[in-house]
């Protein structure tokens, strides 16, 4: 960046104009874009996002800085912005285009190797650590000062193509700003951001790494898929017998299936099928107790 040169100021409605325009240009050349879009003035509303932004702003290195950034990333300077481990590219629309990288540090092991004792057991899913539905303690630990899990400005290095001498330009403030709003929708770039694995945080309390679904046993068989696996007509049973049939749940008729095929059978045919022994045998004391039973 060059101290003494600067380039007229561009207005907000011709900037804009100017980024689509190089947008579509680059789009037409095979660059896959990853813009920044922003709907209002709220930069982030997520926890992560937020935390993400708050993080920047409390510390006194961006203060001064920071507003002209907003600024930018909110009328759609930001035409692209890519996040891999330990590194942002961007790509910012000023009276130029211009580059601007960003490195960040990894957590340092000693640090996430704590946060992820302190959490063993605390944090039940992936979908809950990612929507930041933690306990107030975590939540302290994740986003403190210095020793959190966010960077501070030491762990940053910043660069940006532009003539501007500072080294937190409003095109690099842009683009910090930037990653906060796209962890509004990828929170878990945040992660691959810091070098670390977020998954560390359910093995260590012996969860499953996948984000669970909700719960759910599966439906109880219905008469007619009991009519299919056994043979039998289900209206032709005791009332107490179909009862007894339908707690015992099946996710799908292919599973109860694929269950009856390991259970022995008798030669006995209800209908011309084999039945299981073990239904085969209640049937039979039901149907010979019950006083509906059928000639």
């Amino acid at each position: 960046m060059s101290r003494f040169f600067f380039r007229p100021y561009v207005p907000v409605a011709q900037r804009r104009a100017q980024a689509l325009k190089k947008a579509a240009k680059l789009a037409r050349e095979g660059k896959i874009l990853s813009p920044i879009l922003i709907d209002g003035r709220t930069i982030a509303s997520t926890f992560w996002g937020k935390a993400w932004c708050n993080n920047l702003e409390s510390y006194s290195d961006y203060e001064n800085r920071l507003p002209r950034g907003r600024t930018y990333v909110r009328n759609g300077s930001v035409i692209d912005l890519q996040i891999a481990s330990g590194q942002i590219d961007a790509l910012v629309q000023g009276s130029s285009l211009y580059k601007v990288a960003v490195v960040i540090a990894p957590l340092a092991p000693k640090r996430w190797k704590t946060f992820v004792k302190s959490a063993a057991g605390k944090i039940a899913n992936l979908f809950d650590l990612l929507q930041g539905r933690l306990s107030k303690d975590l939540l302290t630990d994740i986003t403190r000062n210095e020793d959190g899990l966010f960077p501070t400005p030491k762990e940053i290095k910043l660069s940006c193509s532009c003539p501007d001498w500072a080294v937190l330009c409003k095109h690099v403030a842009a683009v910090l700003y930037g990653v906060g709003a796209r962890l509004d929708s990828h929170p878990e770039l945040f992660f691959t951001l810091r070098g670390v694995k977020m998954e560390d945080l359910l093995s260590a309390a012996g969860k499953s790494a996948a984000v669970p679904l909700a719960a759910d046993s599966g439906p109880a068989i219905a008469a007619a898929d009991l009519s299919d696996i056994f043979g039998v007509e289900i209206e032709d049973l005791p009332i107490r017998v179909q009862e007894e049939a339908a707690v015992k749940p099946a996710s799908t008729k292919a599973k109860a299936k694929k269950a009856l095929r390991k259970t022995p059978k008798l030669k006995d045919k209800v209908k011309g099928k084999s039945i299981p022994a073990v239904i085969r045998k209640k049937i039979l004391a039901k149907i010979k107790s019950s006083p509906t039973r059928r000639p």
